[in-house]
Order: C-alpha cells, then sequence, then structure tokens
C-alpha cells in the first residue's frame, strides 16, 4: 500500500512537471484575443537608404527621376542581392529626414509611410510628368535577432513586412533555453530607443506594436534560469578543471621524463 501511495504521488509530481513545462514552452495557449493588424505600412525613418522609380507618359522626362542601377557581379549571393542582377540605386534619407531630388530638390520625407510618401512625391511630380506613378522601397529593411535562438544574426526583409515570429522562424526558432513570456524588443524612433516586452506564449502578441517589426529593430532573447545558473557553474568550475588537468598533464609529464 505503502509503494501504492509512493507511487501516486510520483505520478501527480510528474503530471504538475509537465503542466510547468508547457506552459514555458508552448506558444499561443490561450484563447485568440482580437485580430492581427492587416494595414501595416513602414514608416520612413532617418538613414533610410530608399528607392524612388518614377514612370509616367514622358519617358525623357521620367529618365531624370530615376538613377542609373548599379551593376552587380555574376556568380554570388551578396547583402540579399543575387551579384550579376543589377542593384537598386537609391536615397539616404539624412539627419533631418530629408532626400535631394533631381529638379524637386529638397524633400521631407521622414514620418510618412510608404503610401503617404508616394502619394506626395506623385503630387509634386505633376507639375513635370504627366500621369506619374511612383515606386518606394526601404532597401535598407533589417531586423536583428540575437539571444536564445539557433542561428542568430541580422536579416533582410526585401518585401518591407515581417513579424516578430517570421523573425524569430529565420533564426532557426527558440532553443530550449530560451525565455518566451518576456521577449525584448528594442526599436529605434528619431533617435530614441524604446523597449517593448512581449509574451510569446500568449495570443495577445497579436496586438502587440511589435507584432509586425519595422526596420532596425532588434529582438532578443534571453536566457532561462537553468541557463544562467549553468553558465555561473561553468565559469566557477571551469577554471578549476582546467588546472587541474594542467597539472595531471605536467606530474604525467615529469614521472615519464625520469
Amino acid at each position: 500500500m505503502l509503494k501504492l501511495s509512493y507511487s501516486f504521488l510520483f505520478f501527480i509530481l510528474f503530471l504538475l512537471a509537465s503542466c510547468q513545462t508547457r506552459k514555458k514552452l508552448v506558444y499561443f495557449q490561450k484563447e485568440m484575443i482580437g485580430e492581427a493588424q492587416t494595414n501595416f505600412t513602414p514608416t520612413l525613418k532617418t538613414d533610410d537608404f530608399i528607392s524612388i522609380i518614377v514612370a509616367g507618359d514622358n519617358p525623357e522626362v521620367v529618365a531624370v527621376f530615376n538613377l542609373p542601377p548599379i551593376l552587380g557581379n555574376a556568380g554570388n549571393v551578396n547583402n540579399g542581392y543575387v551579384q550579376g542582377n543589377n542593384e537598386k540605386s537609391g536615397y539616404l534619407i539624412d539627419a533631418n529626414g530629408n532626400i535631394q531630388l533631381p529638379i524637386l530638390g529638397s524633400i521631407e520625407i521622414a514620418g510618412l509611410n510608404r503610401m503617404e510618401a508616394t502619394e506626395m512625391l506623385r503630387e509634386k511630380l505633376k507639375a513635370y510628368v504627366n500621369n506619374p506613378v511612383v515606386n518606394i522601397q526601404i532597401l535598407n529593411f533589417k531586423v536583428t535577432v540575437l539571444g536564445e535562438v539557433k542561428k542568430p544574426g541580422s536579416f533582410k526583409v526585401p518585401n518591407e513586412r515581417i513579424t516578430i515570429l517570421e523573425a524569430i522562424g529565420l533564426a532557426g526558432d527558440l532553443k530550449i533555453t530560451g525565455v518566451r513570456n518576456n521577449v525584448l524588443v528594442i526599436r529605434d524612433n528619431n533617435g530614441k530607443k524604446q523597449e517593448f516586452r512581449v509574451n510569446l506564449t500568449e495570443n495577445t502578441l497579436f496586438n502587440s506594436p511589435v507584432y509586425y517589426l519595422q526596420q532596425n529593430d532588434v529582438v532578443y532573447i534571453e536566457p532561462n534560469a537553468a541557463a544562467r545558473s549553468n553558465s555561473t557553474i561553468w565559469k566557477t568550475t571551469g577554471s578549476v578543471f582546467i588546472s587541474l588537468t594542467s597539472l595531471i598533464i605536467t606530474t604525467i609529464t615529469l614521472i615519464s621524463s625520469k
């Protein structure tokens, strides 16, 4: 009877441990609360490098507003571009939020989203181009994922639209030692750093202002308590182990030389 009681107690403890593990590791444990944004478009910022392509009924006039492409070298992949294809030339948004366009001169564009900037340029070009069509693309749109992921790094996003889940997927998903309920996103807004904390285990993530990442966002996954403890233990015991190993090798060498 006593053995049976111990077995039952062990089974209960096992179930409780399994529940705790699930809470720490499984994404989206609660019912959907609201819907994800569907109309996300990035906001242009200082230091963005953007491509502007203009089309219209006047080919000779339109050519003035289109920068020539940069010729690539055939064979390899470099910075997200396949070499051998022509890379797009672009305009750098300066510290004042302006770009310098032929004929139009200095235009403030930072703070506008792509649709707003496109419409503004289209209106300005009507004085020179019949039926102007404007296409704007951020050429240096990238996000960085660091910490407890399998492949940390910076990732270029050619379509300017990426969710935090997709970014984590590009980084190979979280390691089992990554904290899922306290993910940090660092965002640069006009030179000021903003920090956001999100919980990947709850569906409220879909309503977060960082569900869709912006250019140059940094996602950091911190290690859990077990990983931090192991790191501390290794720092303490690792040097002792190395010293002991060195002593043993030295002793063996001295004995062998006699």
